[in-house]
């Protein structure tokens, strides 16, 4: 038994090592984890389900609330910008809030425009959006300000 656990364990070393290789030699990257930052701070998770296409969940935590949210980003390479790429897609949110403009939780539709760059020889990512997004229910309605610099360890 402890020779399969080591056996186990040793391949997904290698792997998990091989992956890191890969990923930090390339301008292009499969997962990645981090944080956002704009008014408040997030936990950022993006994951490429195909070349140009990947989704965002974000959990955005600060003084007036949570707000969860899911974007489906396309993106396209920017010319003669190795590791540079804009990306724009629609999303949703739930929010759920403190605040003086009303208590409670709350759904709305997102959208994002923004750029995209992963350093050729680290393993890190950097973005920077904008996310309008239309929220429902009582004193809701557009919102312009969201978005964020996001930094993120790809794998």
């Amino acid at each position: 038994m402890k020779k399969i656990f080591v056996g186990v364990f040793s391949l997904l070393a290698i792997t998990f090592t091989q992956a890191q290789s890969k990923s930090a030699n390339s301008s292009s990257y499969k997962t990645a984890l981090g944080v956002k930052v704009w008014d408040g701070g997030g936990i950022s998770f993006k994951h490429f389900i195909s070349n140009n296409n990947a989704i965002e969940l974000i959990g955005y935590f600060w003084n007036r609330g949570t707000r969860i949210t899911g974007l489906y980003e396309i993106h396209g390479p920017i010319n003669d910008a190795g590791g540079l790429k804009w990306y724009i897609g629609p999303g949703a949110h739930v929010g759920f809030y403190n605040t003086k403009y009303g208590d409670g939780a709350f759904i709305g539709l997102d959208g994002v425009l923004g750029l995209d760059y992963k350093f050729k020889k680290a393993p890190i990512n950097m973005s920077l959006d904008w996310q309008p997004s239309f929220e429902f229910g009582d004193n809701r309605g557009f919102v312009g300000s969201w978005g964020g610099l996001g930094i993120r360890y790809t794998f």
